[in-house]
Parts: structure tokens; sequence; C-alpha cells
């Protein structure tokens, strides 16, 4: 037995122009039927409609008479007939003719149909014996309704049905050719999308190395290297006041809480500040930092005394900090060489160069800011796009091997859409 061969489209448009020749003779057919078949049921369905409107009108003329023996009677007609028009008014005939449609549609008159049955059964007989001529129309209208809906129901269930799948695969192809569409959309609007990106990260690279290049010019680079060998300095400060630090807070604790020690609050105010920030400390000193040899010399004092309480290993390392300081000039060069830092760096602080490259690293920063701000917004928007577009290539994938599914089991016939 030889193997069916498989038939190539490499587009759905292609597929869709041998199909419809392919099924051509069987479908339209079918379709026209479909449709004759449904017109007679709408019209069916709109003579129901006009004559239970006339029923309500005639129920409502007799009403008016206020003739108590026919009076009963009319108002049960005149709410009948208002349901009627309410029922009938929900039966709208579909917009497109196809197997799935004109089933619904089926189904859903049926349902009526057997409602408006049982309220006939219940309600024509406590009308009678008034409205009869017009109760016999009705239900004349009303059988033929029945008859024409017998005839739509065998129509789908017999005959319809079998061209269901071919339909359905039709159907489908415009479906694909829609989602193509929509596809080549997405893809102009991804390359868009990118290309914009593509733009803002460009422009983010040459502000990042214009802001580059001004912090590594002249006066930026000079100041960088001052901040560098001024934190050297504080760092080889707070080592050589490393054990003078638990008698600064001892001698800190005694003046703040009235034990004297002849601190005076200016000294109370240069204890704390070498104990922050011991550059800035030795670097607005005088030369020679007379202020922290006054501290020195009456903390030397107060150990003398013990007044301070220190442990014997902490007041030893602390007594020869003191004399290093004091009698040794350990800091002398030190703070020579901080102020010399301080007074370049207070200089290119207050340049004019200084000022101009500040603000165009500011000027810059900003622009950046707002650059990358926009490249964020951008790939949010670039990543929705892409999950689309994934979602949408998925669902073309699908489609296509859903279609050649369709017509293998409908016309044993193999086909692959590219």
């Amino acid at each position: 037995m030889s193997e069916t061969t498989t038939t190539q489209f490499t587009t759905s448009n292609e597929a869709k122009q041998w199909l419809e020749n392919q099924t051509n003779t069987v479908l339209a057919p079918v379709q026209n039927q479909a449709k004759e078949r449904l017109n007679t049921m709408n019209l069916q369905i709109q003579a129901l409609s006009d004559n239970s409107k006339y029923l309500f009108d005639l129920s409502n003329k007799e009403i008016e008479k206020r003739n108590m023996k026919v009076y009963n009677r009319a108002r049960a007609l005149n709410r009948l007939a208002r349901v009627f028009i309410d029922r009938f008014k929900k039966l709208p005939p579909p917009d497109q003719v196809s197997y799935d449609n004109l089933n619904r549609y089926t189904q859903e008159t049926q349902k009526v149909l057997i409602v408006t049955d049982i309220d006939l059964k219940n309600w024509f007989p406590r009308i009678s014996p008034y409205f009869i001529m017009d109760r016999r129309r009705f239900q004349q209208i009303y059988e033929k309704a029945k008859q024409a809906h017998n005839e739509l129901n065998d129509f789908v269930t017999k005959e319809y049905v079998k061209t269901k799948t071919l339909e359905e695969a039709l159907i489908e192809l415009n479906e694909l050719q829609n989602t193509e569409k929509h596809i080549t959309t997405l893809t102009e609007d991804k390359n868009n999308i990118k290309n914009e990106r593509l733009t803002l990260e460009q422009e983010i690279t040459d502000l990042e190395q214009k802001i580059t290049a001004l912090k590594s010019a002249g006066p930026i680079d000079k100041l960088n290297r001052i901040n560098t060998e001024i934190e050297n300095l504080s760092n080889e400060l707070k080592n050589n006041l490393r054990h003078l630090q638990k008698p600064f807070i001892k001698m800190q604790a005694l003046a703040t809480s009235g034990g004297g020690g002849g601190i005076t609050p200016d000294e109370l105010k240069k204890i704390n500040q070498y104990l922050e920030s011991p550059f800035e400390g030795i670097e607005t000193e005088q030369q020679g930092h007379p202020e922290l040899r006054s501290i020195l010399e009456k903390l030397e004092g107060m150990m003398t005394k013990d007044t301070l309480k220190l442990k014997p290993e902490k007041q030893r390392k602390a007594e020869q900090s003191v004399n290093e300081i004091l009698h040794k000039d350990s800091l002398t060069k030190i703070q020579t060489h901080a102020k010399e830092m301080a007074t370049s760096r207070d200089q290119l602080l207050a340049s004019a160069k200084m000022d101009e490259i500040k603000q165009n690293i500011t000027q810059y920063q900003n622009q950046l800011d707002q650059l990358r701000a926009r490249k964020t917004s951008v790939e949010t928007h670039e990543t929705v796009k892409a999950n689309s577009y994934n979602e949408t290539a998925d669902k073309i994938n699908s489609l296509k091997r859903t279609i050649e599914k369709k017509i293998y089991t409908a016309m044993d016939k193999k086909i692959q859409i590219a």
C-alpha cells in the first residue's frame, strides 16, 4: 500500500485557496441550504412574534371594555402574549452561517418552543371559549414554526454535520491569516522598540564616557588623588590616636557630669572632633596642634592621679601615646602634610574650572538618569511585545497543526502549512 503524499503549502493563503477549490462543490450547496432553512425559521419566529403582538393588542382592547364575562380571560391572554413577545425577542438569528452558530441557534429555539408548548397547553384551555379564532390562528402559526424547526434541526444534525470539520478548517484558516497579519504588526513593533532601546543605550554610553572623561580630567583627577591622600592621613591619625580613644571618652564623661578636670567647653568640642574625625581635628589647629597638646597635658595629669580609673594596660598604652605626641612631636609631620592637603583641596574646590566641571557632570548625570528611566520603560514595553509575539507564534503553529489534522480527518488528505 503506497504512502499518502503530503501537499506542501508555503503560505496560509495557498492552503485556503486549495481547500476552497477542493470543497466548493461540497460546502457551497450545504451552506446555501443552511441559509435558506435559517431564513425560513426566522420568518416563522417573526410570524409568532407579530401574532403575539396582535394577541396583546386585542386583549388590551377587551380589558378596556370592562366586559366581566371576558375580562379575566382577556387579562390571562394579555399576560401570556407579553411573555411570548419577550421570549421571541431573545432569538436573534446568527450573524454568520456556520455549523456551530446554526447548531447553537437550533438548540436555543428548541428550548423556547418547548416552554411555549407547555404554556399553550396550560393557558389556552383557560381562555376558552373566548378568542377561539385568534387562538386557532396562533396555534397554526406555532405549528408551522415547530415544523420549520424540525426541518432545520434534521438538516443540522444529519446533513450539515457531515461538513462541520471542513467548515471549521476554513474558519480556522481565516483566523490563521488574521493572526499572521497580527504577528507581522508585532514584528514591526518589536523592531521599532529594539531600535529605540539601542539608540538609548548608545546615548547612555556616550554620556557615561563624557562623565568619565570629566572625572579623569585635571582638576577632578587631582582632587581624587588629594582625597585619597587625606583618607590615608586620616587612617594614620586614627592609628596614632587609637590608644587615646578610651581616655578621651572618659574625659568627656567626666567633664559633662560635672567632674571637672579643668576641661573647657572648647576643649570638650575638640576632643569630640578628634574622636569623630582626627584629620579635621588636627588640620583645623594651629601649627604644633596646641589645643591637642593642652588636652593631652590635662590627660597626663588625670592619669597620674588615676582620675579616669583606666585599666593598667590601657593606661600604659595611653601614657606612651601622650609621651610620643607631647615630647617626641610624632604628629608634627602629619599635621603639616594634612594642612597642605586641606589647602590644596579647598583651592581646587573653589576654582572656577572645578565649578564648570561639576556643573557639566551634574547636567550629564541628570540626562543620564532620564535616559536610564526611559530605557527601563522601553525594556518593559519590549518584554510585553516579545511575550505577545511568542504567544501569537504559538497560536499560529497550533492553528496550522489543527487545520492539517481536520483536513486529513475530513478528506483523508495530508497537507503541511509552512
